[in-house]
């Protein structure tokens, strides 16, 4: 038996991470190249439906994760300053009942460190931090990988692959493989955490609440291991006023809806803006070189389905790089199998942004919509989405 493949990876990200232990499950030689000096901490909360959650607990990290998350019993459904929930979308035991998998939310930061945890367990994955750039050429069927590691020291590779996990302003994209740079969707996150405390009599914390207006929709649910609350609010902005978004706080006014004046007043200032930017591309790869995650497909996070779509793909991507004769061949088959579920992914994402902020009269039919379905109408209408595995995709 020769040695084992060697596969490189651009990214320590959740994608990135996830592809790691995937294909070192399979005995595969892996090397992560990132830019930051260490597992980055930006970022705020994210939610793990049971399409990405079954992937994680394949992976082994079912208990890591478990600690370091919360599964809300639902999600309360407030439209235009209703006092009460117009509705209260099944989660907890009922969507893991469903769906094989719970559905959870956890900071972004805790899942990359249980990713980055378990990748130091594996004698077969080396994660390299401080890279500065790496540099790819290919000659006939042979892929060189350059990069300069953080002591200076100078490291050249021929590995069977070359995977771009580097996110929506992925150099391997718009550098090697002449995609197009991220397009601005419009729309801005202003991240926060609170205490609980400040919104233990305003909200039910033992659920997620969504937050609807025509102007913009806000997203709140708890972070029990951080002892914090996670707030997303998204606005729509010029592309003008992007470079001034740091220096003011988001330009919504509560009117006469008591329950945002409270949440507005206990962040203050402390609002993080995150421009929303997609990437919309046919071409994942080329020869070597291949494409997951955000570097792929960046989308809207209104079907928080952005970090599930990296961990599916390091799911159906992993046992094609392991098998598949040519690492082109792996990157054609795994466009094959993830292109059109992905592009209906990001549909049904940007179709909620433009549902989120209907204004009268169209939300009344919005409205009636969420209240016929009832609780658990969203199981049968998201079934394709929460129901897919991949780690059985990979295999096929």
């Amino acid at each position: 038996m020769g040695a084992p493949r060697t596969i490189y990876i651009a990214g320590a990200g959740i994608a990135g991470l996830t592809l790691a232990l995937a294909l070192a499950k399979f005995g595969l030689h892996v090397v992560v190249l990132e830019r930051n000096e260490s597992v980055s901490e930006f970022g705020a909360g994210l939610q793990i439906s049971a399409n990405a959650r079954k992937v994680l607990d394949g992976l082994g990290l079912s208990e890591a994760i478990a600690a370091k998350s919360f599964a809300p019993e639902g999600i309360d459904i407030f439209p235009d300053a209703r006092e009460k929930p117009l509705q209260t979308l099944a989660l907890g035991k009922a969507i893991q009942t469903r769906f094989g998998a719970p559905y959870a939310v956890m900071h972004r930061a805790d899942l990359l460190e249980v990713l980055h945890s378990a990748a130091r367990r594996f004698a077969n994955i080396d994660v390299v931090f401080s890279v500065s750039d790496f540099t790819l050429e290919i000659s006939g069927n042979t892929l060189t990988v350059s990069a300069e590691d953080p002591d200076g020291k100078k490291r050249k590779a021929k590995p069977f692959a070359l995977v771009g996990a580097d996110g929506v302003r992925s150099v391997t994209r718009t550098r090697y493989l002449d995609g197009p740079e991220a397009r601005y969707t419009g729309k801005v996150a202003w991240r926060a955490l609170v205490a609980p405390e400040a919104l233990s009599d305003v909200l039910d914390l033992n659920r997620t609440s969504l937050l609807l207006n025509p102007d913009f929709h806000l997203v709140v649910y708890p972070l029990p291991h951080r002892n914090a609350v996670n707030l997303a609010l998204f606005t729509q902005e010029k592309e003008r006023d992007l470079s001034i978004l740091d220096h003011r706080a988001p330009r919504i006014t509560p009117r006469k809806d008591s329950r945002l004046a409270r949440i507005l007043e206990s962040v203050g200032e402390g609002w993080t803006p995150w421009v929303l930017s997609s990437v919309k591309t046919p071409i994942w790869h080329k020869g070597a070189i291949g494409l997951i995650g955000d570097a792929a497909h960046a989308m809207l996070p209104f079907q928080a389905q952005g970090a599930a779509m990296g961990i599916e793909d390091a799911a159906v991507l992993a046992p094609l790089l392991a098998a598949s004769p040519s690492a082109e061949h792996a990157f054609s088959r795994f466009a094959a199998l993830r292109q059109e579920r992905v592009n209906r992914v990001q549909e049904v994402s940007a179709s909620n942004g433009k549902i989120f902020h209907m204004g009268f009269p169209l939300s009344l039919a919005r409205n009636l919509v969420i209240r016929s379905e009832g609780p658990e109408g969203h199981f049968k209408r998201l079934g394709w989405l929460y129901g897919y595995d991949a780690i059985q995709t990979g295999k096929s």
